[in-house]
């Protein structure tokens, strides 16, 4: 974070942007707001003065029949993934600020920001206040180191104040994700978490095509597994031919705790506490669980035992040569997004494959790696917990800003982002269920810079139609190129024995702002513990844990027991 080198530029630029909102604020009460309110007005007398008295503007005369009566300008953050067409300047932005134009007289610009590097822009921007005025990342830890040296907008009074004007964003994510982080002892909400409308988080593939020509079923055990990649290697010029050299029998990238993420998920204890899973749930990549160790060496063993990409550690995150290999062909299973095999339409990596490979070459979803109790016991996610929409200090037009919240998550728009234009991104089938078809060359400037454009519907994560029951038919359609069955398969597959996080909300733990680069620590004990010499893995496994702990993991899980301590006593369980 650096905290100590941007805080004196931060109270700078902070002295003029708090100055400049200060009269949105002044009208705003102070006093944390409880989730959900509980008024009763059961007398004719009470009954009587509420029809009585006018109902106030929320506003404070700013608008006039729901429009700004001064034009207001906004900039928005949006993810660039590197797709076809610009992330801050194509078809779909340009109805976006065509429609906020229109409905709230509020000119709107979105601002890029490399999505596999955002962490890091985000740091760099809050820190030359030179931020968007709508902000969105999934570190939390980030938005409250800046919220503690007066960097973030305490959203409290504001969601008090303009609650009746945001009916879209209150009936889309309710109390629960928009409180989500608000601390129960100062009640501030410094930002507002997005919802998952689909849950399912990471599935293992693997080549369906090189089992069928090798007479081998999926495999259905961790043993199993390796059995499999034993088998693809040692038959390499069977099923690469000419390209044998080229063979990968598993696909590991330099972000270890995400592409083994079932693999060390079967080492936990299934039974494990909401305790131990709240004191290490700070890194989602599970690093001090316990049993992670134990399956990373197991990694290191397929490592020198020639099962794993060798050059994986090589290749930061968002470098396609891992996706290159699998569309290539080379590749017999990774691990990855429940859907990652889907992705894209027609470039996706199955449409490649069996285009350019062979019509029946495809990866396809398993559940293999189980735990002690024989069971495929893995994490997904929760409805809440996705990203975290904030406004930076700096932001002098809060409230144009959230009513760019509420739009953005009104079903209506939700829908037109997410399906397109019918005849061009979709079609429709029997029953109003929506096929995604892929664009057409001369139609590329329809082209969606992310599935579903969630990277533009940044309060909703995963498809989102009329109905829960078309949303769910409609999904395994949401890939074109690609056998629907696949699709459903790979959704069932990652329901099975999935575990659903709780949300433990014991308010600011400090520490999480103090650690330095710990994912980076994080990451390369992962990667030198799978590459290292196997009689070498116990000291670099624990040399890296402890480098990490002293960098400030250990003080983060003290300070988490301490607070569940405090909040919980003796229990281990919520609900208990």
């Amino acid at each position: 974070m650096k905290r100590k080198l941007v805080a004196l530029l931060l109270a700078a630029t902070m002295v003029l942007s708090v100055a400049a909102c200060g009269k949105e604020k002044e009208a705003a009460s102070t006093t944390p707001t409880p989730k959900a309110s509980s008024s009763n007005t059961s007398s004719s007398s009470n009954t009587e003065t509420a029809k009585a008295t006018p109902t106030p503007d929320p506003s404070n005369g700013e608008l006039v029949n729901g429009k700004f009566v001064n034009t207001r300008k906004i900039t928005v953050e949006v993810y660039d993934r590197d797709s076809k067409t610009p992330a801050d300047n194509n078809v779909w932005t340009d109805w976006i600020k065509e429609q906020m134009l229109q409905k709230y007289n509020v000119e709107v610009s979105f601002r890029a920001v490399p999505r596999w590097t955002e962490g890091d822009q985000i740091n760099n921007l809050l820190a030359a206040g030179d931020a968007p005025d709508i902000c969105y990342t999934y570190s939390y830890p980030t938005i409250q180191a800046y919220a503690n040296m007066g960097g973030v907008l305490d959203l409290n009074p504001l969601l008090a104040q303009y609650k009746p004007l945001l009916t879209n964003l209150w009936d889309w994510l309710g109390d629960e994700n928009i409180y989500y982080d608000q601390d129960p002892k100062t009640g501030t909400v410094w930002a507002i978490e997005g919802r998952r409308n689909n849950t399912y988080r990471i599935n293992t593939f693997v080549r369906q095509d090189w089992l069928d020509k090798l007479g081998m079923k999926a495999p259905t055990t961790t043993d199993e597994f390796e059995k499999m990649l034993i088998a693809f290697k040692d038959n390499a010029s069977t099923l690469l031919g000419k390209d044998a050299a080229q063979m990968v029998p598993f696909l590991l990238t330099q972000d270890v705790g995400w592409t083994a993420a079932p693999i060390i998920e079967s080492f936990m204890d299934p039974d494990i506490t909401d305790k131990e899973l709240y004191i290490n749930g700070f890194d989602d990549r599970k690093f001090t669980e316990n049993g992670t160790k134990e399956a990373v060496k197991l990694l290191n063993k397929w490592y020198n035992n020639g099962l794993i990409w060798k050059d994986f550690s090589l290749h930061a995150s968002g470098d396609s040569t891992g996706d290159d290999m699998c569309k290539a062909g080379y590749v017999g299973a990774f691990i990855q997004n429940y859907d990652y095999p889907f992705r894209n339409n027609e470039e996706s990596i199955n449409a490649l494959l069996a285009k350019n490979v062979d019509p029946k070459a495809k990866f396809v979803a398993i559940n293999c790696f189980t735990d002690k109790n024989g069971n495929y016991t893995h994490f997904s996610y929760s409805a809440a917990g996705d990203r975290k929409s904030f406004l930076p200090a700096t932001n002098t037009e809060p409230l144009a800003s959230l009513l760019y919240l509420d739009f953005i998550s009104s079903p209506e728009v939700v829908e037109y982002l997410q399906i397109g234009i019918e005849g061009i991104n979709h079609e429709k089938l029997e029953g109003g269920v929506i096929k995604i078809s892929g664009v057409s060359d001369e139609n590329v400037k329809y082209n969606q810079n992310s599935g579903q454009n969630i990277d533009i519907t940044m309060t909703c994560n995963g498809l989102r139609l009329s109905s829960d029951e078309l949303t769910r038919k409609s999904l395994a359609y949401g890939y074109s190129g690609v056998d629907v069955n696949d699709v459903a398969n790979a959704m069932a597959v990652a329901e099975k024995d999935a575990v659903l996080p709780k949300n433990v909300n014991v308010g600011e733990i400090a520490a999480e702002a103090e650690g330095t680069d710990l994912t980076g620590k994080r990451d390369a004990t992962f990667n030198q513990a799978v590459v290292c010499k196997p009689a070498d893995f116990d000291k670099t496994w624990d040399d890296g844990m402890k480098t990490y702990l002293n960098a400030g993991g250990q003080a983060i899980k003290d300070e988490r027991e301490a607070a569940w301590n405090a909040n919980f006593g003796s229990k281990t369980m919520i609900g208990q």
